[in-house]
């Protein structure tokens, strides 16, 4: 079987799996269904080994949405990587990711849960050291490492779990959740998916992880990877809104959404301003989770998945075509030359800033709307429609570089779009990322949500993206001397840009000391005091001595043939004595 037949079967095997897992929701939605399956693998004597498998609406269209980004994704790879020698390797990668990610959806059990956990962890690291160059083994060892985090807190989880009878955690949400134990897992349980979906202080990685090829970047870290930490705590939900911890989550989370949004603003990178929109996305996730409402949380991981792998397949058919070249300056003009690829990229960034009736705008709206219903204290409000904004803001800069702008890489350059394998992929989530939002707002939600709100608070989500396009045009018609002026000190713009120094925090702080002691052992002992007193030492003794005698042998007969003499006299006295 060649490479290309091989991903048209992946292709068709996972899209089908997908419109299967979509008629099963809207069975077990119309008759209110959950299917909890107990799959007896062995058993000897009394010991059972026991695979469980639940599912429910929730895990059900997740895997939809899941399998369905992934064979698009497929699709999109056979194109993309056409080049590449090993692409069947390349695609076995992928599925393996993607049955890691099936595997930790539909299990209600722990145990299961860190063998998909796991295998996410250690497949995405395979795909981020796939172009292997010293910059994508950094990037891999950093999210592998971060990652590592939340694989060493769901052992804990496994361990304190051996308190109750089984590790089924489904059936001890709701009415342990007093429990002190339980209590204790649900603080390694959030810890847990903060690794995964890299919330401050775990941030560093998901920029990193860009090393990656673009398909990966988008499967990977839009859709599955980041988001299984939040599908983690959508599943422990009940247990967690008892619990302290969950606060000191919205805050963190918050801030990260905001975090994100100014460093995007920043930046000049085409796929880590995508990866940090991600970030954003995902702290907007994990804060409405923490405020309780799940399934709001749940409604906007499904849409944004959509929109945001479109985005990353758009930028890596854009990153292509620009020579490889990832820096925004160099590009513009491209919906002269790219107009459907230009096309996806506009829709998804839009949708990705909750502009009226795309995908993002359904689960958005709703959010700040209960954000705002909501009685906490101004300074998550703050945070929250400041980073609506700030989406606006760099999504804005980000269409006039690339669109507005003349184009500045090459003097002679070719953009063509004659790629329709990549075309038809991207169409696919173009198709879903328009209607999305709605079709989940009928399917999640039983009956509709009405939000009584003050006139100025309804049209607070409308104002704040409008002064950030207005904003993201001003500041992308300045030149950067200005800007610099504009962002107050360089030393400010320095922090921001380097997303609040958390890559140097979470790389050098923690191995800074550690390798200074080793290099002054080795500076000091190694190659100091132990060389001192043994080979160097040695060495220069005797060199020194061999010199002295070198000079009186060249300058002066009388004196060696006087120690000569010398020399023979105590040799016979020697003689004598003995």
């Amino acid at each position: 079987m060649n490479k290309y037949s091989f991903c048209f079967i992946s292709f068709f095997f996972l899209f089908f799996f997908s419109l299967m897992n979509f008629f099963l929701s809207i069975y077990f939605i119309m008759y209110e269904m959950v299917l909890f399956l107990e799959w007896e693998i062995i058993s000897f004597n009394s010991m059972n080994l026991i695979m469980s498998i639940l599912l429910d609406p929730v895990s059900l269209v997740f895997m939809m949405f899941v399998s369905l980004i992934s064979s698009s994704v497929i699709m999109y790879s056979k194109s993309y990587m056409s080049s590449e020698l090993n692409l069947k390797r390349f695609i076995i990668l992928v599925l393996l990711f993607v049955f890691s990610m099936i595997l930790l959806i539909i299990s209600p059990n722990i145990i299961s849960i860190i063998l998909g956990w796991d295998g996410l962890g250690l497949v995405s690291y395979c795909l981020v050291i796939y172009y292997q160059n010293m910059k994508s083994y950094n990037a891999g060892m950093l999210t592998v490492l971060s990652n590592r985090i939340g694989d060493v807190m769901i052992l804990m989880v496994i361990a304190w779990m051996m308190n109750y009878g089984s590790w089924n955690f489904i059936f001890y949400l709701n009415f342990m959740s007093n429990d002190l134990s339980m209590k204790i897992i649900s603080v390694l349980i959030i810890l847990a998916a903060m690794t995964k979906s890299a919330q401050i202080p775990f941030s560093s990685w998901l920029p990193a992880a860009m090393a990656a090829p673009t398909p990966v970047s988008a499967l990977v870290h839009s859709s599955t990877l980041v988001t299984a930490g939040v599908y983690l705590l959508i599943r422990f939900n009940n247990l967690l809104v008892e619990t302290m911890f969950i606060k000191f989550l919205l805050l963190l989370s918050g801030l990260t959404m905001f975090m994100a949004g100014v460093c995007a603003n920043y930046e000049f990178d085409l796929k880590k301003i995508i990866a940090l929109s991600t970030l954003s996305q995902l702290g907007l996730m994990m804060s409405i989770l923490s405020m309780g409402y799940y399934e709001l949380a749940y409604f906007h991981l499904l849409t944004h998945a959509m929109f945001k792998a479109l985005l990353f397949m758009c930028a890596g058919k854009v990153i292509h075509l620009m020579n490889d070249n990832q820096d925004i300056r160099m590009m513009g003009g491209l919906s002269l030359y790219i107009p459907l690829t230009s096309l996806c990229l506009n829709i998804s960034n839009l949708a990705l800033c909750g502009i009226p009736f795309l995908a993002g705008f359904y689960s958005k709206d709703l959010i700040l709307e209960v954000v705002s219903l909501s009685n906490l204290n101004f300074l998550i409000f703050y945070l929250y429609y400041v980073s609506t904004g700030l989406t606006m803001f760099y999504t804005i800069r980000l269409l006039m570089y690339l669109m507005v702008n003349d184009y500045n890489l090459l003097v002679i350059y070719n953009l063509f779009e004659e790629d329709y394998v990549m075309l038809k992929s991207m169409f696919i989530l173009l198709f879903m990322s328009l209607i999305s939002g709605s079709f989940l707002s009928w399917l999640i939600f039983s009956y509709p949500y009405m939000i009584y709100l003050p006139f100025n608070l309804k049209l607070m989500v409308i104002y704040v993206s409008l002064l950030g396009l207005l904003m993201g045009i001003l500041i992308s018609n300045m030149n950067i001397y200005s800007l610099n002026k504009f962002m107050m000190t360089y030393n400010l713009s320095f922090f921001f840009t380097l997303m609040w120094f958390m890559p140097s925090l979470s790389t050098y702080s923690l191995n800074y000391y550690f390798l200074n002691l080793g290099q002054k052992l080795l500076k000091n002992i190694d190659m100091g005091w132990s060389e001192l007193y043994s080979g160097q030492g040695m060495y220069l003794v005797i060199k020194r001595y061999s010199l002295v005698n070198y000079i009186y042998q060249m300058n002066n007969f009388k004196i060696y043939l006087y120690s000569f003499v010398l020399w023979m006299m105590i040799y016979f006295f020697m003689v004598m004595l003995l």
